[in-house]
């Protein structure tokens, strides 16, 4: 089952989507690939622990106090590839910003490949 909450945000209106207490996913309202690809049940419950913790953590981002991303726990539904992208996307600071092709390079560096395309990781961290 999945549970879910809103939360209003200075971007707009955001769903938290999360499964067995840990965050699956957040997408302002909406955008292009709002659930992703979730097809499984889904259910409104805004007393879920984790829902709890991340409106409360994206208070705090939106006060720009800086919350770290692991005060939440994370279990993002997607290919191994797209968990890897993800896992680079948290690894950003605070207030700083990268490239799509900054993190193909340092992914194809994970992978022992000579290149990746910036766009696949694009397509990948917006889906």
């Amino acid at each position: 089952m999945i549970y879910t909450t809103n939360y209003n945000s200075p971007v707009g209106k955001l769903l938290i989507a999360s499964e067995n207490n840990k965050l699956i996913g957040l997408w302002i309202e909406g955008q292009k690939y709002y659930l992703g690809k979730i097809k499984d049940e889904i259910k409104e419950k805004n007393n879920e622990d984790i829902l709890l913790k991340t409106k409360i953590w994206l208070d705090k981002y939106f006060k720009g106090e800086n919350p770290k991303i692991t005060e939440l726990e994370l279990n993002p539904i997607g290919s191994e590839f797209r968990k890897r992208v993800w896992k680079l996307l948290c690894e950003i600071p605070y207030g700083e910003v990268t490239t799509y092709g900054e993190i193909a390079k340092n992914i194809a560096k994970e992978m022992n490949k000579e290149k990746m395309s910036a766009q696949a990781i694009r397509r990948c961290s917006w889906t």
